[in-house]
């Protein structure tokens, strides 16, 4: 008997591919590409493979839409793909986006939280923050995990799957995730004061939300989104330290789009 037809998004597909975009995610916040660079599947399959990730032809476009729909890539008319370039008026408005939606998220929290003892997850997150501070270059990993973590778990406690799924394609963006312009540098002049900011909004919004005060918790979680804006301002004045960020090779610092982005 013949065998049955295998799906293109059979499990073993789906892995490749979420290799295949974990991989040259990567190598785009990097910098491995410059921003209009064309992206083409043959030389890309053999920079995977000397990355170690052998993936097949239909993975391989699958992951290249999915770095398309994440905004990283744009489809280039006869074929291929090419590596956006964002301004840095880009940069502001995926802050200001998803600042928005976790003011949304942490005031649905305060509203639709049933017990204090839903709070502990995020209290505990809170005080192992606390215990690094302050933030030296040995413990800066460690904040970077545990900031995820803090502003994940205000997202599940608004309990909304449609939000979610929205926070989450929101933050793929280079600039716009919790940690990706937390302090640029541990080491910078600012970061201890920002640090200090920021552990008193964590505070705060854990404050506003056992208290069932949604809308403070929301001004909270949306003030507390500028500590990245704050960030990055100092962080334009060092702009080796700028293309040291996750996905700063990306940053035109233009004041208008070019027709790379158009």
């Amino acid at each position: 008997m013949a065998a049955p037809l295998q799906s293109p998004l059979s499990s073993a597909s789906i892995s490749q591919t979420d290799r295949a975009v974990l991989t040259i995610r990567e190598m785009l916040l990097r910098g491995d590409f410059e921003p209009g660079e064309r992206i083409s599947e043959l030389p890309l399959t053999a920079r995977l493979l000397e990355a170690g990730v052998n993936v097949s032809r239909t993975p391989l476009r699958l992951a290249l839409d999915r770095l398309a729909n994440e905004g990283l890539l744009r489809p280039w008319p006869t074929g291929g793909f090419v590596v956006c370039e964002f301004t840095l008026a880009d940069v502001w408005d995926a802050i200001e986006i998803r600042g928005t939606l976790e003011g949304t998220a942490a005031r649905l929290a305060a509203e639709r939280l049933h017990n204090d003892s839903d709070l502990d997850a995020l209290r505990s997150l809170y005080s192992r923050l606390e215990d690094l501070v302050p933030i030296d270059a040995a413990s800066f990993p460690r904040y970077l995990e545990l900031n995820e973590a803090f502003h994940g778990e205000i997202w599940r406690l608004a309990g909304s799957p449609m939000l979610l799924r929205a926070i989450e394609q929101v933050v793929k963006l280079p600039f716009a995730a919790p940690s990706a312009l937390v302090f640029g540098q541990s080491e910078s002049a600012h970061s201890g004061r920002l640090s200090l900011i920021a552990r008193e909004h964590h505070r705060a919004i854990i404050d506003a939300i056992a208290n069932r005060e949604g809308t403070r918790a929301e001004a909270l979680a949306r003030e507390h989104s500028r500590v990245a804006r704050q960030n990055l301002s100092h962080t334009l004045e060092d702009w080796e330290a700028l293309r040291r960020i996750p996905g700063g090779s990306l940053i035109s610092l233009r004041t208008s789009k070019t027709s790379k982005t158009s």
